[in-house]
């Protein structure tokens, strides 16, 4: 027999009045793991039964004043000791009767001495076992007391987390049978666990027929591919029917043959977070846009104001001026996060350059807020106006005045700006950059210029375009795909004889300046420009109605996609090229094959790209106009 001395020794309880009998008893059980307790009465016993617990009780039957049967009975009496197994021992010859007695007082053996020892340790040894086995039972049901204990908290903290972690957690079956269903995913898509759980996941609304067989194949690709965990990106929709951009980050559970039992995904809404991701997109463009757009109307300015200057001087002082006025229209926009721009402090700017005497200037007019296009031109127009008020007109004397005044009527801005008591005033015999500046810059932007060369003071009056709905935010800018773009190859494949000189272009500009610039770089070219339209009206009905053999053609008007002018430009078999801003995956999807011109744009990189559209996709060799349809 072996015994576990790591367990707590078995007690014997050994009653005999006879010490001899004890010592004897004491000898003969007496082994590694056995503790034997020995009494002398039966109160002693009683004693010993209060402070100790035993696996078993030897008693003598006969003893002075309780003898054996009489203790048992006070033990079979008593809660704590009542389930203590009894063997009695005596040397009195016994009769049926007594032998009764015994088992009825709850004795579950009788042995006569003298005792045979081999029967005695062979009992005794049961109880012992006993004991033993029911030590390790009661181990073991501790054990798993605390183990369930702490499995309860693990599984309560896991909950708790679930519960209040910002993911969705929801765990299906391989074939998306709903099994778990945690509070973050009823806060996030709407549904109660009662009204998802046991049910397909396409079933409910969650997933539609799409969605599902992409998780359904990707789960069967993560088996056999080994790999358990990964994530995945899906469109499912919450209860109300709105579209959510989910991660779903992927976990397989297995079972010992490897097939997936299920599938917890961890779920976190990056819907708002894509939205970001594209609007910063967009916002990246379109500052890409706008400060080409802004190079390249410096660029024509220096190119124009130095066609117009005498001197290097005279060009440094006009040029410097009017990257003034444009820097100081950016800076006011800046201000306002390119949303808009007060008109009155567009006329203060210029007051605080120095351009126009504020001692001389009477300004008046409601407050009004301009979009960024209409301010940028408006500021140069206010620029160039009080540069010529300065030098030839009403400021160039010491007793001229300027009055500016304006007010909103019926949906437009009505400007006038009126020179009293300078120089008489003679109508100009032609028309210098800073004249074209004036008139291109409004009219590009759906203006009326005119301007009246009175004797006693130039007046001009501007009528523009103005409604709230027309402070555009970058917003309402179209999101295209993006498109790669190959640039043609020039250089030996490019026939040197071919010119444009003859050719009738179509210029499509919402940039004034630019468009000034491209006519200028047309015309010095001996090519013709038939119209610059700057919005898409104006563009369709050009291409709807005007005789011309190609185009250049900007790739956004006002904000707008110009998708529509590209394929009526295709329509009609009229080669174009895109001059743009934005990179080319901001141009129309379906012409990623036009030759591409970024502003700020060379001259004689843009005579070279025309020449070759000229070459290449003109049906003949010498000037043509396309036949209009």
């Amino acid at each position: 027999m072996s015994f576990m001395s790591e367990e707590a020794p078995v007690n014997f309880l050994l009653v005999d009045d006879v010490p001899q009998n004890l010592e004897a008893l004491e000898a003969l059980l007496a082994h590694e793991g056995l503790r034997l307790f020995k009494a002398h009465s039966g109160a002693q016993a009683l004693e010993l039964m209060l402070e100790h617990d035993f696996a078993l009780a030897l008693l003598d039957v006969q003893m002075p004043e309780m003898d054996g049967f009489e203790l048992a009975e006070i033990m079979r009496s008593t809660e704590r000791t009542r389930a203590i197994p009894i063997i009695f021992l005596t040397a009195v010859a016994t009769d049926e009767l007594r032998r009764f007695r015994g088992y009825e007082a709850g004795a579950v053996d009788y042995l006569l001495k003298p005792i045979d020892t081999r029967m005695l340790r062979s009992k005794t040894d049961v109880f012992y076992e006993l004991s033993r086995q029911r030590q390790i039972l009661a181990r073991q049901r501790d054990e798993l007391r605390d183990t369930a204990d702490r499995l309860a908290t693990t599984l309560n903290r896991l909950t708790a987390h679930r519960d209040n972690s910002p993911l969705a957690i929801v765990e299906f079956e391989p074939d998306l049978r709903l099994i778990s269903w945690t509070r973050g995913a009823e806060r996030l898509f709407g549904w109660s666990p009662d009204a998802v759980l046991g049910r397909h996941a396409g079933t409910i609304g969650w997933m539609d027929v799409e969605t599902a067989g992409a998780v359904t194949r990707h789960v069967a690709a993560l088996t056999v591919g080994g790999e358990h965990r990964d994530m995945q990106v899906h469109s499912v929709r919450r209860a109300d029917g709105m579209l959510l951009e989910c991660e779903f980050y992927y976990s397989l559970l297995l079972d010992r043959s490897g097939k997936p039992v299920s599938v917890s995904a961890q779920i976190l809404d990056v819907t708002e977070r894509r939205r970001a991701e594209e609007t910063q997109h967009l916002l990246i463009g379109e500052l890409n846009h706008r400060v080409k757009n802004t190079l390249a109307s410096v660029q024509a300015i220096a190119f124009q104001t130095l066609k117009g200057a005498p001197s290097p001087a005279e060009f440094a002082d006009k040029f410097t001026g009017r990257l003034q006025a444009l820097a100081q229209a950016h800076s006011l926009l800046s201000r306002q996060t390119w949303q808009s721009a007060s008109l009155s402090q567009l006329v203060q700017d210029q007051l605080d350059l120095g351009t126009i005497d504020e001692g001389r200037c009477s300004v008046s007019g409601p407050a009004v807020e301009l979009p960024p296009n209409l301010a940028l031109h408006l500021a140069l127009v206010l620029h160039e106006l009080g540069t010529n008020a300065a030098k030839y007109g009403a400021l160039s004397n010491s007793e001229g005045h300027v009055f500016i005044d304006w007010r909103l009527q019926d949906g437009r801005l009505l400007l006038n700006w009126r020179e009293s008591g300078g120089p008489p005033v003679t109508p100009p015999s032609r028309k210098g950059f800073g004249s074209v500046l004036v008139e291109r810059s409004l009219l590009g932007e759906g203006g009326v210029v005119n301007a009246d060369f009175r004797p006693e003071g130039v007046q001009w009056q501007f009528d523009l375009p103005w409604s709230p709905s027309a402070l555009d935010p970058v917003e309402q800018r179209p999101a295209v795909a993006p498109v790669a773009v190959e640039a043609p190859i020039y250089g030996e494949r490019l026939n040197s004889h071919i010119t444009l000189e003859g050719l009738d272009f179509l210029v499509v500009e919402d940039e004034p300046l630019i468009a000034f610039e491209l006519s200028d770089v047309l015309a010095d070219a001996g090519a013709r420009v038939v119209g610059t339209p700057s919005t898409l009206d104006e563009a369709a009905n050009a291409v709807a109605t005007l005789a011309f053999d190609a185009a250049i053609l900007d790739g956004n008007l006002q904000g707008a996609a110009v998708d529509t002018i590209a394929e009526a430009l295709a329509r009609r078999g009229i080669p174009f090229l895109f001059l743009s801003g934005y990179g080319p995956e901001h141009l129309p999807v379906a012409f990623n094959s036009r030759p591409l011109l970024n502003k700020p744009f060379d001259r004689s990189n843009l005579l070279s790209k025309l020449r070759h559209l000229v070459a290449t996709e003109l049906p003949q060799p010498s000037p043509g106009r396309a036949a209009l349809n």
